[in-house]
């Protein structure tokens, strides 16, 4: 086999590449998780960031319980890090092999460890809503109950998947759908956009940590005023699985929202997960090592 530069073989060159992408990555994951945490901003800069976030009251909706920690633990950590009020809708209880109870109670625990306390932890136990990943819920029983939460909790930020659902579960899929058809009752354009920035202090080539554009929505069942979506970017095989080196890309390419954690709070995201013991099968633990999703979360406006 032929040697490379300096007698270095393809083995070894390509160790060094990927030592110097992880490096590259990881200060970058710091820089950015930093500014992102805003131990810079000083003063009025600070009040004012901190003024915004105190206004932002988010709901994260997601179809199982440990969906918050598999996939959106970068949003939670990231918006209670910049003094946001969070708070979880989740929509069956997981009872596909009826540990349903067991469940809501790994459910609660989890979401305590990521900031989030049991009170505002709501779990939906409908049996048109089965833990089933052959099954499409009914969108419209979805709509109600995620209208009706919003509403009677002043919710203006609501999370949940895209329409790839991250792991294209059909569950999650028809969390989208349900939300998307709020969105496209509206008769009223997306014409007046505000800016309700959680943390604005970035470098120069870094202009927003969290823009969330406020969608007018009106009328009976359909999104309140004042309410945004974002919806979770699901990725290739190949980004999914490759933890801290999609910092870059996921830095590159266009999003509306961008959240990344630092090695203690990805630790944090990992323990959060594993309060879901009845689901730490083998290859969960391989998920939480090499997952982006246990790192960065990129969502988009809906």
């Amino acid at each position: 086999m032929a040697a490379g530069p300096w007698g270095w073989g393809p083995a070894a060159l390509l160790a060094l590449l990927l030592a110097l992408l992880l490096g590259g990555a990881r200060r970058l994951r710091r820089r950015y998780a930093a500014g992102g945490a805003g131990p810079a901003l000083r003063g009025r800069a600070r009040a004012a960031a901190a003024a915004r976030a105190d206004g932002v009251r988010a709901l994260l909706v997601t179809a199982h319980p440990d969906d918050e920690a598999m996939f959106f633990a970068p949003t939670v950590l990231g918006l209670g890090r910049a003094g946001a009020r969070a708070a979880v809708l989740c929509c069956s209880a997981g009872n596909y092999y009826n540990q349903g109870e067991i469940r809501k109670k790994e459910l609660e625990q989890s979401c305590f460890l990521l900031g989030i306390p049991a009170s505002d932890v709501t779990v939906v136990d409908h049996r048109d809503l089965p833990d089933n990943p052959a099954v499409e819920w009914d969108t419209q029983l979805l709509a109600a109950f995620v209208l009706k939460h919003i509403e009677a909790n002043n919710i203006n930020l609501v999370v949940t998947f895209d329409a790839g659902g991250v792991s294209g579960h059909a569950n999650h899929i028809s969390l989208y759908t349900a939300l998307r058809q709020c969105r496209d009752q509206s008769t009223e354009p997306l014409c007046q956009l505000e800016d309700v920035c959680i943390n604005t202090f970035f470098s120069d080539w870094q202009k927003h940590l969290l823009p969330l554009q406020y969608a007018y929505l009106h009328s009976e069942q359909k999104l309140p005023e004042g309410c945004c979506v974002l919806v979770l970017e699901s990725v290739n095989l190949f980004r999914k699985y490759i933890s801290v080196l999609d910092v870059p890309v996921s830095c590159l390419l266009p999003r509306d929202a961008l959240f990344i954690l630092t090695e203690e709070e990805t630790e944090q995201a990992r323990r959060a997960m594993r309060c879901h013991r009845s689901q730490l099968l083998w290859f969960r633990h391989i998920y939480m090592l090499f997952s982006r999703y246990m790192v960065i979360n990129s969502l988009r406006i809906l």
